[in-house]
């Protein structure tokens, strides 16, 4: 069994069990997991090894690609902004950024992107690498855009678009990029270990990712999913160690607010906490009143691809999915990754909670499932 590091209090010992389980029975590689209660940290917990190549381990503030996570920072940074008046999640676009309001897209609202509703789920156009790094691109290339179908009548998600467009909105309110203003307003004065580009002095200390045998791959580069998910190929996917692979610190160091957070359990932990409960003393970022509007359905069942995964959104957030991926009940909201990773608080028992790895099993698998169960077991114990 993988000797585990760090310390878990007494009643939540079976996060720490369902942690070491975690090592025998996935072809776990190195992984760490923290768990906040009521503003303090009560699990910590770290094992295994950040890079296969050289042996090294996994210490307490390794950081990790999460992907999708960063959907998270990127929302909270929205409600935060909605919550401070310089921002009304329900009026168009437009009004902030008024190039965008134009082919189809007049009336779409930053909610409808929350919810992965806007219509906008892949762009036309075809970027390369260094147009998607330099942000400017993108972001003509989303005003050109049409949508796909009527928005507000069907999701599907929005995948690396979602953080284009909620960034450039975010850009328009404060003049910061979101990871910026996200180190600004929040990563910074909290010293959370998490970021929207990875600064270069972090690159060397980084788990690195791997993939587990047998995962499954993506379908063909025409289907609109891949081209969701690579941005019409100019993203590798999975393409680890390919030219401007997952482990390029080239593609870590820029901002991809859509998928390209880089994290450690403790910062993502931190961060959820700190939205629902306030840490350090510090009042909570998000009020009781915010995350109620974050936690109102927007979106489930079958997408506009006709797929239905069984999972539950809410704006910008996963919500408590039971067919998917059960969390602690209806003021649960978090966001998950591509490489199993997964944060979210939720306020009404008061937790942050963060689980990231670097081996690659597949998108949903069961690792964090099983340590929000143990974590749900020891609050209702």
């Amino acid at each position: 069994m993988e000797q585990c590091h760090g310390f878990a209090d007494e009643r939540f010992g079976a996060v720490a069990d369902a942690f070491s389980r975690n090592f025998t029975e996935f072809p776990e590689l190195g992984a760490a997991v923290t768990v906040f209660a009521g503003g303090r940290k009560v699990v910590d917990l770290w094992a295994g090894v950040a890079d296969e190549r050289t042996g090294r381990p996994w210490a307490r503030d390794t950081v990790v690609p999460v992907f999708s996570c960063a959907k998270g920072i990127v929302s909270l940074c929205v409600h935060l902004l909605a919550q401070e008046g310089r921002l009304d999640l329900d009026a168009p676009v437009g009004r902030y950024w008024p190039e965008f309001a134009r082919h189809g897209k007049e009336a779409i609202t930053c909610r409808m992107v929350l919810g992965h509703r806007a219509g906008v789920p892949v762009l036309d156009r075809v970027l390369s690498f260094e147009e998607i790094a330099a942000w400017t691109p993108v972001v003509r290339a989303v005003e050109e855009q049409r949508p796909l179908w009527e928005p507000d009548t069907a999701y599907e998600y929005h995948g690396h678009v979602f953080g284009f467009l909620l960034g450039e909105v975010v850009r328009r309110v404060t003049g910061l990029t979101p990871g910026a203003w996200f180190r600004r307003a929040v990563g910074d004065p909290l010293g959370l270990r998490a970021w929207i580009g990875l600064p270069a002095a972090e690159a060397d200390g980084r788990a690195r990712l791997f993939e587990a045998e047998g995962r499954p791959g993506m379908p063909g580069p025409e289907h609109l999913l891949t081209r969701i998910v690579t941005m019409n190929g100019a993203l590798v996917f999975p393409g680890l160690d390919e030219p401007h692979g997952w482990n390029d610190p080239a593609l870590l160091g820029m901002e991809l607010p859509g998928a390209g957070a880089t994290a450690s359990a403790g910062g993502l932990a931190g961060l959820y906490a700190a939205a629902v409960t306030g840490v350090d003393g510090r009042e909570r970022l998000l009020a009781p009143d915010t995350v109620t509007d974050a936690v109102r359905e927007v979106s489930s069942g079958k997408g506009w691809l006709g797929f239905d995964a069984g999972a539950r959104w809410g704006s910008g957030f996963l919500l408590d999915s039971p067919g998917f991926r059960p969390l602690l009940g209806p003021r649960s909201f978090g966001n998950d990754g591509a490489g199993g990773q997964f944060a979210f608080g939720d306020d009404g028992f008061g937790v942050g909670f963060a689980y990231v790895a670097n081996r690659m099993i597949g998108h949903g698998d069961a690792r964090a499932t099983r340590l929000v169960s143990a974590v749900r077991g020891c609050l209702e114990g």
